[in-house]
């Protein structure tokens, strides 16, 4: 996602995702991160087709109206989780899809609204929430126990003083309770310290939080299920990540979907379910060096595609590739 709205928004590695999404007259795609519209704006340019545009973020939904007056009926746009977008399709009247793409992480638009709470680098109320409800960030750093809270920071985040963290802020709140973007960030600062040109001292640990709050990882992993099932024959999904966590649930999804694994020796009688997916990308495409020159978030963007195959789609959901953590529910409970 680019900073500012300055014209229109060119999405992080929009050609190549345009290019692979193999965008035809009459064809029904799924821009199931709506976001700002970029990748919207580029697929309704395409062809002739028609795009179901997804966010759980009621102000994206709102900011698309103009975009859906423009594309005169070849637009609908719905406020919802991107895991749900099988149903939401099936909702709009259409049984199968020819394109799924998602644009992983945080818009820039959320970014740069400091009552979101997603920045530190505007101070706002700590609620880190992508759609309207459940519990925000604050509400998880007020009742979450220290070692779930080191592990939280640890595993989303992979901030090396996770430990330190957990034990600094469980400190601060005894005090008084952290409900601002600023007072988190000077508590991590109090522990992470960082040399100059490096990222802020407080990325990892919001990153691991806004990850967390809103169970990214849990709702990719059900949004690439949904893609499997919603996509016909030929059908194409693209997905841009921008962190190693998400690359790699990508990858694993695509790797256990596109190998028919023969049945052992020993066990013959295991049958194991037909290939779903056929990968387009062997390697992940990378922004090049114009791209990230004008869009610095570009640097750590990864896409990967695949097609669609004619098999059934699989029963098995992704919860092992997932880290082990507790629930919201868990944490909230205060287990």
């Amino acid at each position: 996602d680019t900073g500012h709205d300055v014209g229109p928004h060119i999405p992080v590695l929009g050609g190549p995702a345009i290019d692979y999404l193999n965008i035809r007259d009459g064809g029904i795609y799924i821009d199931a991160t709506f976001g700002a519209g970029g990748y919207t704006r580029a697929i309704l340019a395409a062809a002739k087709c028609q795009v179901i545009g997804i966010d759980r973020d009621q102000t994206a939904i709102a900011s698309g109206a103009d975009l859906v007056q423009a594309a005169q009926g070849r637009l609908t746009l719905v406020e919802d989780a991107f895991s749900n977008l099988d149903q939401v399709a099936r909702d709009c009247g259409y049984d199968a899809v020819d394109g799924v793409v998602l644009d992983l992480g945080v818009s820039s638009m959320q970014l740069d609204r400091a009552e979101r709470g997603f920045s530190f680098r505007h101070d706002g109320p700590l609620d880190m929430r992508m759609g309207n409800d459940g519990p925000s960030a604050a509400d998880v750093i007020a009742l979450v126990g220290e070692r779930d809270l080191a592990n939280i920071i640890f595993q989303l985040g992979e901030e090396r003083h996770s430990r330190g963290v957990a034990r600094a802020i469980l400190k601060a709140r005894a005090l008084a309770p952290i409900v601002t973007t600023q007072a988190l960030a000077n508590v991590v600062g109090s522990v992470v310290r960082s040399k100059p040109n490096e990222i802020h001292p407080a990325t990892r640990t919001f990153q691991a939080l806004r990850i967390f709050v809103n169970d990214e990882l849990g709702e990719l992993a059900a949004a690439l299920t949904a893609s499997e099932r919603i996509l016909k024959t030929d059908g194409r999904l693209v997905v841009v990540s921008f962190h190693s966590l998400e690359d790699r649930i990508v990858k694993s999804f695509l790797v256990a979907r596109g190998e028919a694994r023969a049945g052992s020796r020993h066990r013959p009688h295991v049958e194991q379910p037909d290939a779903t997916f056929q990968a387009l990308t062997k390697r992940p495409i990378v922004a090049g060096a114009d791209e990230i020159a004008r869009n610095p978030r570009a640097r750590s963007a990864k896409l990967r595609a695949a097609e669609r195959t004619a098999a059934f789609a699989h029963q098995s959901d992704l919860a092992d590739l997932l880290p082990a953590l507790p629930s919201l529910d868990d944490v909230l409970k205060g287990r």
